[in-house]
Parts: structure tokens; C-alpha cells; sequence
């Protein structure tokens, strides 16, 4: 054997904060532990769920001896791709009748926000990206990856648990011109908080006026409160104003698709010959990061979308999954206030989606995990998904020692 350790010199990477604390909840033999770090959907028995009208899509799919598993075209099944595009921005989407949207397949939201930096690192070379702080922690890899300076804007308000609408515009109006803002079309993480759609207008108005680009995330259509056509109300919203656009799109959620990695990135144009031009230029991004996309959740979600009594089974599955999320938060904000816990706790109904800005210290998380086995991110978010009726009593309590002991 020859030669010296060519690798030797590569220092121990530290453990991503969320993957890390599911790690650390499987280990913990402790019999009320909770994992409030899961970025996922748990049924209230804390189980993983399969929507049945995945289930049914899959079986349709397997019993098809036209379904094969070749490769797909470098954007993407086409099926699927024009049905999510129709999902998010509406099938009356002036946008899409004027062919100007350009649409590819993504992997998941992740995948599909890669993409979306890369294109733009190459072909717009913004000056920066502003992103809210704080954030999906991923949000700010993914665009130092393809060397976009990352900027941050002022979201979250301790004080009122809210969002910090005026620190938000000031830092887009201080933006140099062409700069990227990153926002969350809803379901805000980690925070939970989302803007009312007066406060959605008036950073559409710097955005326009400054002459900035907005990328939506799209992680939780429907999600957030059941109604997939309010989710996207935003998106829409600043679209119909003349705005363009990059959304990426994910069905990992909403669908429960996880594995599966499946999404999409769309970007919206002045015109169809632009479009015509972008989606050319973000297929040769595509295939030099990856090639093509996975087909199976592609032919799934195509499959759910296309089929009209599918596609209500699904809506009406994702509309107990939302409800049974905005249940948790009420029932968590009455184990609070039963417990007699001093402060103002509404904010735990106020916010939306998978997860919940606690506004606990890090210290007193880490009462809560290492006193009370409740597993969560050390800046004070919360999963909703990962309380449920056996354990809300439980949590509560545990809050209410954090905050006493630390």
C-alpha cells in the first residue's frame, strides 16, 4: 500500500440539528419520551400515515401493464409536471394559458430549490438572497452551495410572537436591485407565523418597486389549513400582480410522499419565448446535477391529480390531516392555560402548519429534553405533528417546568 491519507486532513462534520435529534429520541429507552424535532406527519397513535388515496394510486399503478421504469425526460413526467404547475398557480392561471411558465420536475422541494439557486447563480447572478431569519436551516446551504451571498431579513418578534413586518420591509428596501428574497408561501419554518394577506401586499409592493426577485417555497399546500386553494394564495397573488417568479413545490407533505422525492420548480416569465428559453437552460442545470428525476411518486401524484375521485379522496384525507394538527395546538394552548402558566400563549393557536415557535430559551429546551425526554430543536420550534392525545397533558406540564426551572 502506497501513498499518504489523501483524505486525512477532513475533519468530522457536525450532526444536522434536526436529523441529529431523531436520532437521539430513537436511542432514549425512556417511556414518555415525545419527539417534537419530526419533520414529518404522525398520526395521533404517533405512526407514520399512508394516504389511502396513495394506496389506491400505487395498486392502479402496479395492475397497469403499461407502466414501465424507464427514464424520464430531463424535466420531468409531463403528466404530473402540468398538474402540479395547475395545482399551485390554478388551472384558469392566466400565467399558464399564455405559456409562461417554465416547468421541470424537481427532487422534492429541496431538489427543486437547488436547481432554482443554480439556474440563478448561473444565468442572473444576483447580488444576494435574502432569507428570513430565522429559517429552514437548509434554505441558507442550498444557496451557499452555488456561492449566492446569503443576506437575512427580520421575521420573527419575540416580543409579540408575531412577525416583524416592518424589519422585513426595511431590510427588502435596503436590497440592491436584482436581489433574490426567499419566502415561505405559507406554513412559515419554523415559526409558524405567516403574513395576513394586507401584510402579503405590502411586501409584494417593495419587491415590485425595488425591482427584486421572489422565490417562493411551497412545502405545505393544503397542509397548512386544509384548503389547497388558500395555501396558494400568496403565490398567486403576487403573480397576478405581473410578478415573476420561481416556486418550488413539494408533494412531500401533502402527500405524504417523504421517499419518494417528488416536486417540482416553476418559473414564471414575462412571455412564452422567455419561457421557451429557461425551461432550455434549466434542463442543461438539471442534467448535469442529476439527469433525470424518479418516476415512481411522479406517476403517483399524476395518477391522484388526474383521476377526479382520487383527487377528492385525497383533499378530504388532507383536510383531516391539517385539522387534526390545528386540534393539537388548541389542545396544547388549554394544557397551558389549565396549568395555570403565566404569559400570553395564544400564539400557539395563531400559527399554522407542521410547526410551532415555542419562544422557550435554549436552556429551558434543554430542560425539556433532558429532564422531560421531549426532543425538539434548540431554538424553540416544535413539531405539532408529534403531539397527540395520549401525550398533550404530558408536554404541557413539561413546558411549564422548563420555564420554571431555567
Amino acid at each position: 500500500m502506497s501513498g499518504s491519507n489523501k483524505f486525512g486532513h477532513i475533519q468530522l462534520a457536525p450532526p444536522d440539528p434536526i436529523l441529529g435529534t431523531a436520532v437521539a429520541y430513537n436511542k432514549d429507552p425512556h417511556p414518555n419520551k415525545v419527539n417534537l424535532g419530526v419533520g414529518a406527519y404522525r398520526t395521533n397513535e404517533g405512526k407514520p400515515l399512508i394516504f389511502q388515496a396513495v394506496r389506491e394510486a400505487e395498486r392502479a399503478l402496479i395492475e397497469d401493464p403499461a407502466v414501465n421504469h424507464e427514464y424520464l425526460g430531463i424535466d420531468g413526467h409531463e403528466g404530473f409536471v402540468r398538474l402540479a404547475r395547475e395545482l399551485l398557480l390554478g388551472a384558469d392561471s392566466p400565467a399558464i394559458a399564455e405559456h409562461r411558465v417554465a416547468s421541470s420536475q424537481g427532487i422534492s422541494g429541496t431538489g427543486s430549490l437547488r436547481i432554482g439557486a443554480e439556474f440563478l447563480s448561473v444565468y442572473l447572478h444576483p447580488p444576494c438572497v435574502l432569507i428570513s431569519e430565522p429559517t429552514w436551516g437548509n434554505h441558507i446551504t442550498i444557496f451557499e452551495k452555488v456561492n449566492v451571498p446569503v443576506k437575512k431579513y427580520p421575521y420573527w418578534k419575540l416580543e409579540t410572537r408575531g412577525i416583524d413586518l416592518d424589519g422585513m420591509l426595511a431590510a427588502l428596501n435596503e436590497a440592491p436591485a436584482g436581489s433574490v428574497v426567499l419566502l415561505h408561501s405559507c406554513a412559515h419554518n419554523p415559526t409558524g407565523v405567516d403574513p395576513t394577506h394586507e401584510q402579503w401586499e405590502r411586501i409584494f409592493e417593495v419587491i415590485l418597486a425595488r425591482d427584486l426577485l421572489a422565490f417562493f417555497d411551497s412545502a405545505y399546500q393544503g397542509f397548512a389549513t386544509g384548503d389547497l386553494e388558500a395555501d396558494a394564495w400568496a403565490i398567486r397573488s403576487f403573480i397576478s400582480r405581473g410578478g415573476q417568479c420561481l416556486v418550488s413545490q413539494s408533494f412531500a407533505k401533502n402527500a405524504g410522499l417523504y421517499g419518494e422525492r417528488i416536486g417540482a420548480l416553476h418559473i414564471v416569465c414575462t412571455d412564452s419565448d422567455t419561457t421557451e428559453r429557461v425551461l432550455s437552460q434549466l434542463k442543461i442545470v438539471v442534467r448535469a446535477m442529476y439527469s433525470n428525476p424518479p418516476l415512481h411518486g411522479a406517476l403517483i401524484m399524476a395518477k391522484i391529480l388526474g383521476d377526479p375521485a382520487l383527487r377528492e379522496n385525497w383533499q378530504n384525507e388532507l383536510r383531516g390531516v391539517a385539522h387534526r394538527i390545528i386540534d393539537m395546538r388548541r389542545a396544547l394552548y388549554e394544557g397551558l392555560i389549565k396549568l395555570g402558566i403565566a404569559g400570553d400563549w395564544t400564539h400557539i393557536t395563531s400559527q399554522i402548519g407542521m410547526f410551532s415557535y415555542t419562544g422557550l430559551t435554549p436552556a429551558q429546551c434543554e430542560v425539556m429534553i433532558n429532564k422531560w425526554h421531549c426532543y425538539m430543536l434548540k431554538n424553540g420550534r416544535i413539531s405539532m405533528t408529534g403531539i397527540n392525545t395520549h401525550n398533550v397533558e404530558y408536554v404541557a406540564a413539561a413546558i411549564k417546568d422548563s420555564l420554571e426551572s431555567a
